[in-house]
């Protein structure tokens, strides 16, 4: 239970930092528009366009009597826009990370730097181009794991009382897991953690990530809150990597009253400090 309390923090924490450190958190809040708006097309269209997709992909339905075929496909096309709403839950948070990396990856090494004892950040040392492919490559690895758990509790639904009452609260721990693997992997990737070190380590400490992550996967459920808490939940992710590896964490640093403005990364033994382990 105090693992489940300390990721939640961690959560909170990581918001307060964006909140002080505003031309951070704006900076931060672009690559989740831009998701966000790539998102919500595709789902208008597939809204628009679904049922004829659907027509298309069903010719042998054409000749069923009345009403039959027009319920299979009604039937068809709300399964297709509900895959279509999952995949983009499952989605959204690792895409926004590719879309955003040198967003991210500045706003992490910040966070690092705040509360690091010597100010300092670990840096990957790799080209952009070269961090995009091991995030694009890890990110489908997890979608991948991600859908065989989707299929998994999907199936498991249909068990009488316990579908439709512990199989969707093992959902949400399973997409809190994950969720925290992709917005860790800002910080982990630049310490040159590969992705099987990464799922041990988040492995090792299961109530903490899923503190931090399972919240936030509820909150994640509204797309606009989503583009909102996504800069908050890089910082507090950070965070979280260096309870996981075992570095310390002093206080956050910035003058007193300071909102970030400048947008300062601060340093370590600058004035008022918030961070606490």
């Amino acid at each position: 239970m105090r693992d489940l309390g300390a990721g939640f923090s961690y959560l909170l924490k990581g918001q307060r930092w964006v909140a002080r450190h505003g031309k951070q958190y704006g900076f931060g809040l672009l690559p989740g528009l831009i998701t966000l708006v790539l998102y919500a097309g595709a789902l208008v269209a597939l809204a628009l366009w679904g049922e004829d997709a659907v027509a298309w992909a069903t010719p042998f339905a054409d000749d069923w009597s009345s009403p039959w075929g027009g319920l299979f496909r009604g039937f068809l096309t709300a399964v297709l826009f509900a895959l279509a709403l999952l995949l983009a839950v499952l989605t959204f948070t690792a895409v926004t990370l590719l879309v955003g990396q040198p967003f991210y990856e500045a706003l992490s090494e910040s966070v690092d730097r705040d509360v690091a004892p010597d100010g300092t950040a670990p840096v990957s040392g790799l080209p952009l181009h070269r961090e995009l492919w091991i995030s694009a490559r890890d990110s489908l690895r997890i979608l991948v794991r991600a859908a065989v758990w989707g299929v998994l509790l999907f199936a498991l639904g249909f068990v009488p009382v316990a579908g439709q009452t512990v199989v969707p609260v093992l959902g949400f721990f399973v997409t809190g897991f994950f969720l925290t693997e992709e917005l860790t992997s800002v910080a982990l990737q630049r310490r040159g953690v590969e992705l099987r070190d990464r799922l041990a380590l988040l492995r090792s400490r299961k109530t903490l990530v899923w503190g931090f992550g399972t919240p936030l996967g509820l909150a994640f459920l509204v797309p606009f809150v989503a583009v909102l808490l996504m800069p908050g939940a890089v910082a507090g992710a950070t965070l979280l990597a260096r309870d996981l590896r075992g570095e310390e964490i002093t206080e956050g640093t910035g003058p007193a009253g300071d909102t970030g403005d400048t947008g300062d990364t601060g340093g370590a033994g600058d004035g008022d400090r918030e961070f606490t382990r």
